[in-house]
């Protein structure tokens, strides 16, 4: 399986946010997806999820635009926005079966995903809780559960462990190496020790446009010193070395 951006634009009135933006990934990869805040990123996120048009381009799946079946496209992606909104009076358990009619899931592969959901996130203490009441780190356990309980074949994150403690953070990251196996996999992060931890490829932008599509050693290789953080900042200056 192969997901790609297509000459990718995006104007809001006279401001072009997204800027011919091409790349592809493919199945058992994840691909860091950073740049600075204004950058465009959030934009792209959702029209690579096909929640948002974009001016012109495409995305596809396998070669097949998801724009021209956005119902079916969705059944095969996964979405965790970085502020999802979730109905805060419902349980965590009615919440995911919610989340998982809304996909077409019904009777015992449901009840299976809602389960395996549940237990991949690490939700069992609070299943029974209404969402209002957790803390953010559990919120956003939430959040991933309804993004995975599909089963993907791609996986959009927006901030993934954004609100979580260090050991919630390393279960997230373990959960996203083992998603690998069956996703192609997106994670935006300003976090680049993230990147660091369970990413094979990093996609950089900058006032919309691309500036850096590499593995994670070609990246870490711009800079003299080996550090990510000198090579963000040259990249976010218009490409100045550090």
């Amino acid at each position: 399986m192969i997901f790609s951006a297509e000459h990718l634009c995006k104007h809001y009135g006279n401001k072009q946010s997204v800027k011919d933006l091409s790349f592809s990934l493919e199945e058992r990869s994840v691909l860091g997806f950073i740049g600075p805040n204004g950058a465009g990123k959030t934009t792209t996120m959702r029209m690579l999820c096909g929640i948002m048009p974009p001016s012109s381009g495409d995305v596809c799946m396998d070669g097949k635009s998801i724009l021209r079946n956005l119902v079916d496209a969705k059944r095969q992606i996964g979405y965790l926005p970085e502020n999802a909104p979730l109905h805060g009076n419902m349980t965590v358990r009615s919440f995911l079966v919610y989340c998982g009619r809304m996909r077409g899931l019904s009777g015992g592969a449901l009840r299976a995903a809602v389960d395996v959901s549940i237990g991949k996130c690490a939700l069992e203490s609070v299943e029974g809780e209404e969402i209002e009441s957790l803390s953010k780190g559990f919120r956003r356990r939430v959040c991933l559960a309804q993004a995975i309980m599909h089963e993907p074949r791609v996986l959009v994150m927006d901030e993934p462990t954004d609100g979580l403690d260090p050991n919630q953070k390393r279960e997230i990251r373990a959960l996203i190496r083992a998603m690998r196996e069956h996703s192609a996999i997106i994670v935006s992060t300003h976090i680049l020790e993230e990147v660091d931890a369970v990413c094979d490829r990093v996609l950089t932008i900058s006032e919309g446009r691309k500036v850096f599509d590499g593995t994670v050693s070609e990246f870490r290789a711009l800079s003299p010193y080996g550090r990510l953080d000198d090579v963000f900042a040259m990249l976010s200056d218009g490409g100045t070395r550090p």
